[in-house]
């Protein structure tokens, strides 16, 4: 029956799927918190599900296996840094105020550490196994693209992609970890600014 171009149908399969994706949402954020605090080794359906707060199954029923699971929360992580990065660099007008623009998403980033320490375990992973490689890769080109508004010096560009890396990861090292206006500083080394 139509009503209106569509079928009496098409609400509940909308109203399921859209469910289901909020499922997997949960079941991916409730991963991340698994991996920062328990590691890589911490996560089995079980745990993610009950971290999640849903049926012991739930993870099961929406992922084909750990892995799955685990490539799933490491794209979504990797896809929602690369594009922050990309806005930026859209905007990024080589001057100073993207720059600072920059060392504050840094200092945004760093002040969420369970988060961020997700991101590298599963960074990580993807270093062993090249099939979880693109997403990383992604959000590395995005470093590269805001680097290439202010040089076109491929070094600099690789160093600030290394840089981004490196001071991210270290910051989870210190007990006070760098201020805006330090990565401000780091980044105007490694990129100086053209205004």
């Amino acid at each position: 029956m139509h009503l209106g171009g569509g079928t009496l149908s098409e609400p509940t399969t909308d109203g399921r799927r859209l469910k289901g994706e909020r499922r997997k949402q949960e079941l991916i954020e409730a991963t991340l918190r698994v991996v920062a605090r328990d590691g890589v080794a911490g996560v089995s359906h079980r745990t993610v599900s009950r971290e999640a707060g849903l049926p012991a199954t739930a993870a099961a029923y929406y992922f084909n296996g750990i892995e799955d699971l685990l490539t799933e929360a490491l794209t979504r992580c990797m896809d929602e840094d690369a594009e922050r990065m990309r806005v930026l660099a859209e905007r990024a007008d080589g001057g100073a105020d993207s720059l600072r623009a920059l060392a504050e998403l840094m200092t945004e980033v760093v002040a969420r550490s369970a988060h961020l320490l997700a991101e590298y375990e599963l960074y990580l992973r993807a270093a062993r196994d090249p099939r979880l490689r693109p997403p990383t890769h992604r959000w590395m080109d995005a470093v590269a693209e805001f680097g290439r508004r202010y040089t076109d010096d491929p070094v600099r560009i690789d160093v600030l992609v290394g840089l981004m890396d490196g001071v991210l990861l270290q910051s989870l090292l210190r007990d006070q970890p760098p201020t805006t206006e330090r990565f401000e500083e780091i980044l105007r080394l490694v990129l100086g600014d053209s205004s």
